[in-house]
């Protein structure tokens, strides 16, 4: 018998406390998870709804602008990657900062945190659920997204090339590959924020705090990657490859520095997950 199971009443499993299902179902009737969602679904339909209004003339924002919305409507692939393109800096960082930031920190605010150790559910399971289930909601809303983009640019401007700013057409076969590609990258680089958001998260009982916490530190890192005098020191910075996915897109594929950006991203979110169970299992739990 285990030494964490002596003196348990007959029966108890660690390992059956607070089952993956559960929570995700349980996350799922939250209303922040169903806008975050939604919004998902809701943002590639506005920006769709918006190039109607688009008249066509060389008035509408200028040259630059003008040809970002002749590429974007050149196809769904094309949607699919302006809506992306418009979406990673910001959007996805917050929603990601959300699932992430929220999930212990909003539990310890509504005084379920210490009902649920009283379970007893183990402090590293309640925190490898809750990761598992974050992570589950981040990647649905990065597939929602790109997903909607796709049916919705495909039905409204079909099936066509891939075109970028770096690379000759890709037939639509091997744009869609490059896409799904450019879609995994992006989660990778934003598993530093994950990171970030958890660890603020296990450390606050305020879960704006974290959340926002997350998403400032990201934007201060974004800042400073753009000071040429910090020199090479940009390259430790965890935003400094954030932009590498667009080597995917040339011709031929440039991975040097989505190498480096995946390793950098890894790093940093296995630090902070490191520091969030190491900072949880010894923190007093009063909320």
């Amino acid at each position: 018998m285990s030494t964490s199971t002596v003196g348990a009443a007959p029966g108890y499993r660690p390992s059956a406390t607070l089952p993956f299902v559960a929570e995700f179902r349980r996350q799922a009737a939250r209303r922040r998870t169903q806008l975050a969602l939604g919004f998902m679904v809701l943002l590639p339909l506005i920006i769709l709804i918006a190039f109607q209004f688009d008249a066509g003339d060389d008035d509408n924002g200028g040259g630059e602008f003008a040809s970002l919305i002749s590429f974007a409507t050149s196809g769904g692939l094309n949607f699919t990657l302006f809506t992306i393109f418009v979406s990673a800096s910001f959007l996805l960082v917050v929603v990601v900062a959300l699932f992430f930031g929220d999930t212990v920190a909003s539990e310890a605010s509504w005084g379920s945190l210490r009902y649920l150790l009283a379970v007893p559910v183990p402090r590293a399971r309640l925190l490898t659920v809750k990761l598992l289930v974050a992570a589950a909601y981040s990647a649905s809303a990065l597939l929602l997204l790109a997903g909607t983009a796709l049916v919705a640019g495909t039905l409204r401007y079909g099936w066509s090339p891939l075109r970028s700013m770096v690379a000759a057409e890709l037939p639509p076969g091997q744009g869609l590959l490059r896409l799904l590609a450019v879609l995994g990258y992006l989660a990778v680089v934003l598993l530093v924020v994950a990171g970030l958001a958890f660890l603020l998260s296990v450390s606050t009982d305020a879960a704006l705090g974290a959340v926002g916490g997350a998403v400032l530190l990201w934007i201060l890192s974004s800042i400073l990657d753009q000071i040429t005098a910090l020199g090479g020191l940009r390259a430790f910075l965890p935003t400094h490859f954030s932009t590498a996915w667009l080597g995917l897109l040339s011709t031929p594929v440039q991975t040097d520095d989505v190498v480096r950006g995946a390793i950098s991203s890894i790093s940093y979110a296995t630090l902070f997950w490191a520091l969030a169970y190491w900072r949880f299992t010894r923190k007093d739990v009063t909320s």
